[in-house]
């Protein structure tokens, strides 16, 4: 017994000292700048004098200003009407890409795990979307949207579905719509990935069994797949959560300057270099 205790304590040092050059390069590149930016949001710095920023508390979060004839007024991004916008408009494009993403990445993932010739490319080939680069994809979906050139809108006058060409990146009823589709397209392969190395796990006896006691094909997902795949559907499902939350170069190259799409990251970069306001940015 005490020979085993010595053996799992050397086990245990031994597994801190792999993990130390691990755990010293994140914090470098990852705590560290979360530190200063935190720090930063309590002060008044700006891009001109970093080193001379002064800490003001809670003034970029919330602050009332007297006016001094009775009335006054809150400041701060607590009271920042474009801040919860931004916050509203990266919370619907979270929920509905990801709900999205998530039914047509397990439609998709069905799909290619079935036995069917041609398998193997079309599974490298429908991956391609997720491999271009967001910029990239954003630059070629900005141009098949455009009003005056763009693919779309010729295939929609063609078809008589439209009358006019839609600015459909540049109007406000169509451009948080745009980005979705954008972000669909481009990372339901990622989730259909995800899944389907969860369908993969489930053992082809479960099916086989499924299969001659006649059970419907509904009731196998329903009671079958889904059940025994779900904890590789909520990992993709928090995992792609996370990545929306923090959308930037989809929005700012699609819908440069848009109200209507400003997310958080967004509205973060347009007050740190735009508008010279680091502190408040950070």
């Amino acid at each position: 017994m005490k020979r085993e205790s010595q053996l799992s304590r050397q086990r245990k040092r031994a597994a801190w000292l792999f993990l130390t050059p691990m755990l010293a390069v994140l914090a470098a590149v990852a705590l560290w700048p979360l530190l200063k930016t935190i720090y930063f949001g309590f002060t008044d710095a700006s891009l001109d004098d970093l080193a001379g920023a002064r800490w003001i508390g809670f003034r970029n979060f919330l602050e009332y200003v007297d006016y001094g004839d009775g009335t006054g007024e809150y400041y701060g991004l607590l009271a920042d009407p474009t801040w919860w916008n931004a916050v509203r408009n990266t919370l619907f494009f979270t929920v509905v890409s990801v709900v999205f993403e998530t039914i047509l990445g397990m439609i998709v993932a069905l799909v290619l795990n079935a036995n069917f010739r041609g398998r193997g490319f079309m599974r490298a080939a429908i991956l391609i979307p997720w491999a271009i680069p967001t910029i990239v994809s954003a630059k070629m979906w900005a141009w098949m949207m455009h009003d005056q050139f763009g693919i779309l809108n010729d295939i929609g006058l063609s078809l008589g579905l439209i009358s006019t060409p839609i600015a459909w990146t540049a109007s406000a009823d169509t451009a948080m719509a745009a980005v979705i589709i954008v972000d669909i397209w481009k990372t339901t392969p990622f989730m259909a990935l995800l899944i389907l190395a969860g369908l993969q796990m489930i053992p082809g006896d479960i099916y086989e069994a499924a299969r001659i006691d006649g059970v419907n094909p509904i009731k196998v997902f329903w009671r079958v797949t889904l059940p025994l795949v779900r904890p590789a559907l909520m990992v993709a499902v928090i995992f792609r959560g996370l990545d929306s939350m923090r959308i930037f170069d989809l929005i700012y190259v699609l819908t440069p300057n848009n109200a209507q799409t400003t997310s958080m990251s967004v509205y973060a970069r347009q007050n740190l270099f735009e508008f010279d306001k680091f502190a408040y940015g950070s």
